[in-house]
């Protein structure tokens, strides 16, 4: 189970409704609200990381801020060139197996996954964006 701030699951249990307390439960239906919910309460580094990739700042691409991919929400998301990009904070090292779970399953629908520590995105952002711009140039 991946671990996620109270504050994240409060609100988006607001939104969705009781009962829908974990993201392998959430509906089609769901995901949206909850999707918003996880924009309101936005890392740092996720935040940072959007300001670079959206609105089409970055090779012009499109990229999409926590989009569903069958029962996942994936952070970042160019859909186009069929990537994907994870920002992992402290908690993630707690569940590397929901982690290989959730990659498994992201390239099995065709998606390449590109991940990164916060901390790297917010000391070392031209280093990671450097590594997504030849990870596109190499999907081409």
């Amino acid at each position: 189970m991946p671990y996620y701030p109270l504050s994240t699951w409060e609100r988006a249990g607001e939104a969705v409704g009781e009962g829908q307390n974990m993201p392998g439960l959430l509906t089609s239906k769901a995901k949206v609200p909850f999707s918003r919910a996880l924009r309101r309460t936005a890392s740092d580094a996720e935040n940072r990381m959007w300001y670079y990739l959206r609105d089409r700042r970055f090779e012009g691409l499109k990229f999409r801020r926590q989009f569903s991919i069958g029962p996942y929400i994936a952070d970042f998301c160019c859909y186009k060139k069929r990537l994907v990009i994870e920002l992992d904070g402290g908690h993630h090292a707690k569940n590397r197996d929901y982690d290989k779970k959730r990659t498994a399953f992201l390239i099995e629908q065709g998606f390449r996954v590109l991940r990164f520590w916060n901390n790297d995105v917010l000391k070392k952002a031209s280093m990671v964006l450097r590594t997504i711009y030849r990870e596109i140039q190499d999907g081409d």
